[in-house]
């Protein structure tokens, strides 16, 4: 086989990684503190965010959907986080209890959760495509966390010693052995992803779902109960998300994550998910969020225009797809030139056998 072809693979293969290489090249020599550690330990924690919402988003793509849900998600589960900080919750009898943060979290996340499941329910048993349906969630979200405190903010979630609520801004600004705790989450994803991805029957079944779904079907996949989990868990890191901003903040506002479903989803593609489904990695995905995230910070630091940064994203997650493309046209041609080879090699023998009889 051409070796050329194979050094062009192998590239296509690593591009996000490359682009990683170079946004760094690039913003170290023209950021004077863009290489430092210190900066590095904010940009990655920055990169969280993007990497949580960007493992779901690999989940939900890998299966042929998409999750446009996941920002205002992550904006509802962070007004539900400060409504429960400060406002209690209302019981029977008119009484209110307030709950301390360890559980104010696991609320949260069982909200996010909720709503993923409802995204999964409503593309599984009523068959409305999960773009719409997605679309369609969140406008509620976006509008419901509006509503919960006629669009205001909950400000100062510090809680109070005497209700034994403290210590929310420990999940956004917190450090375990100096590295932050969002970080530490992002990794712990990283792992739980590629575990359910590649080590369990159910990461085989979102590839089948997504490579096929008519051949899954047929091979008796659970594609109802797949669905649902795969929406349930971008719900989860929705909610994650949501709490880290509120936490990092120490306020809910109803905006929160408009339009982190882009940088989830440009995350995602650049990584080398296809948005058809079945092909793609959670590792890539991430690295994808970095490429992103540190895009994005070091243009901040360079005192890049807001538009601007917009349009070279933009151009950053359309370039990531013509190239996509390109890589699957190449190992299309590679496999195709395998196939020939192989069969040029069975055929050899039995010339040779012929000319010698």
């Amino acid at each position: 086989m051409n070796q050329k072809y194979m050094i062009y693979m192998y590239l296509l293969k690593a591009r996000t990684f490359i682009a990683l290489l170079l946004v760094i090249a690039v913003f170290s020599v023209m950021v004077p503190n863009f290489f430092t550690v210190s900066n590095l330990l904010i940009m990655t924690q920055h990169v969280a965010i993007t990497a949580l919402l960007a493992i779901g988003m690999t989940l939900v793509i890998l299966t042929g959907g998409i999750d446009l849900s996941v920002g205002a998600v992550a904006g509802i589960c962070g007004m539900v986080a400060g409504a429960l900080l400060t406002n209690g919750l209302p019981v029977w009898g008119g009484q209110i209890i307030f709950l301390n943060v360890p559980e104010v979290l696991l609320a949260t996340t069982l909200f996010g959760i909720a709503v993923g499941f409802i995204n999964g329910a409503v593309i599984t048993r009523f068959g409305v495509a999960p773009f719409i349906c997605t679309l369609g969630m969140m406008y509620v979200a976006r509008g419901a966390a509006l509503l919960f405190n006629d669009g205001s903010t909950y400000a100062n979630l510090n809680g109070m010693e005497a209700l034994g609520n403290t210590g929310f801004a420990t999940l956004g600004s917190g450090t375990l052995l100096g590295i932050y705790i969002p970080i530490w989450l992002m990794l712990a994803f990283l792992l739980l992803g590629y575990w359910l991805t590649t080590k369990t029957p159910l990461g085989r079944y979102i590839y089948a779902i997504g490579g096929n779904e008519s051949a899954a079907r047929l091979a008796g996949v659970p594609i109802v109960k797949v669905k649902m989990f795969v929406y349930a868990f971008s719900g989860l890191c929705a909610a994650l998300v949501g709490l880290i901003v509120a936490s990092q903040l120490q306020t809910a506002h109803p905006m929160t994550g408009n339009m982190f479903e882009m940088d989830a989803i440009g995350a995602t593609v650049l990584g080398g998910t296809a948005l058809a489904g079945g092909r793609g990695r959670v590792s890539g995905s991430i690295i994808g969020a970095f490429v992103i995230v540190f895009l994005a910070d070091g243009m901040v630091m360079m005192g890049v225009s807001d538009f601007w940064q917009m349009v070279i994203k933009g151009v950053v997650i359309v370039t990531a797809v013509v190239v996509d493309q390109f890589q699957q046209r190449l190992q299309n041609k590679v496999i195709l030139m395998r196939r020939h080879e192989e069969k040029m090699a069975a055929e050899q023998p039995q010339t040779m056998n012929t000319a010698s009889s």
